[in-house]
């Protein structure tokens, strides 16, 4: 029997079926408010017992400009006025096809590492994930604009291998020094997807984007750790060439766009999902009894292995505290788990 969360995850992304569906969820500052007044303090993760220790600094460092607009470590000014958690990115850093001029930040500034162990020291049992978002295609077009880069890819496709080798190799060097770290998988974010199909098609995918992801993927296997990532959107078509890149898990495993309870089973050994909770749906818009039958739905498919529970999104501001509570309770009412909880572990 597993003694700890980190074991459980490790079960599951191993291929293996764990003795209870572990769960990781995520929240916007929205949503996290109201859990913060229920539970009374700001502590959520402990109160969700989530299985994943998130590491590093996942979108990047900021600095406030004003009440509203933020600048990240690459230049790129973002305006959260409406979007309090990520942003609309304002401008353009590269104006032209080119890198003439522009000098990276630095990948192994202090502050995306000095925390990390005061965190596996508060967190001993939880699965160790160091977070690198925006990690290729969203970095390149927050610098470049997303209609450009969509043009460069048929106008200046040098331009592009060069742009997104660059963020590669800033992503490879952060990515490395996170792995002196005793952590157990690092995990990319990059929104590749649409409601239907991929934003740039699989040709386009295939030519520029998948030849970063295997030196980027390959950095952390040879290490001995696991890949994940998260990618929204109608992606599965990737799933064969991911896993071939050396991909474990992937978040978020939208119901919206993709075939969950077919997926599952057919990947089941081959590659992990985390995600899958209707975030469009039943979350914001389905009764208390819907969101307990959904997650419960969701926990049988992931029984046997192969599934790591969580909202298809960070949950947002809409969905009602008592549909948050409701999927928390479900979860943490697995019998296995809600016996080894009550026992200490």
């Amino acid at each position: 029997m597993p003694t700890t969360k980190r074991d459980v995850v490790r079960l599951v992304l191993g291929g293996r079926r764990p003795p209870y569906v572990p769960w990781s969820m995520g929240f916007t500052k929205e949503a996290l408010e109201k859990l913060v007044a229920h539970y009374g303090h700001t502590d959520v993760d402990a109160a969700l017992d989530n299985h994943f220790l998130k590491l590093g600094r996942d979108i990047g460092l900021f600095t406030d400009l004003d009440e509203n607009h933020v600048q990240d470590v690459f230049g790129v000014v973002w305006d959260r006025s409406i979007d309090k958690d990520i942003g609309n990115v304002q401008g353009q850093v590269l104006p032209q096809p080119s890198l003439a001029g522009y000098d990276f930040p630095d990948p192994l500034d202090r502050r995306f590492f000095d925390d990390i162990p005061g965190k596996i020291q508060r967190y001993p049992d939880c699965f160790r994930v160091f977070q690198i978002g925006f990690s290729l295609y969203e970095r390149a077009w927050t610098l470049r604009g997303m209609e450009t880069l969509m043009m460069d890819f048929h106008d200046h496709p040098g331009f592009v291998h060069e742009l997104f080798a660059a963020i590669a190799d800033y992503n490879i060097a952060q990515a490395t020094r996170a792995l002196e770290y005793d952590i157990d998988a690092v995990y990319f974010g990059d929104d590749w997807g649409q409601q239907r199909g991929l934003q740039m098609g699989p040709k386009l995918w295939q030519t520029f984007i998948y030849p970063q992801l295997k030196r980027m993927y390959g950095v952390v296997r040879e290490a001995g750790k696991f890949v994940m990532i998260h990618s929204c959107g109608d992606v599965d078509e990737l799933f064969d060439a991911l896993v071939e890149a050396g991909l474990n898990c992937f978040n978020p495993f939208q119901p919206e766009v993709m075939d969950v309870a077919g997926l599952l089973p057919q990947y089941r050994g081959r590659l992990a999902f985390h995600g899958g909770l209707s975030t469009q749906r039943t979350l914001p818009f389905g009764s208390v009894d819907d969101v307990r039958a959904e997650t419960r739905r969701m926990l049988d498919l992931g029984a046997d292995g192969g599934y790591i529970l969580a909202p298809a999104h960070d949950v947002e501001g809409d969905v009602p505290l008592e549909n948050m509570l409701a999927m928390i309770d479900t979860v943490q009412g697995q019998p296995v788990y809600r016996e080894s909880a009550a026992g200490g572990r």
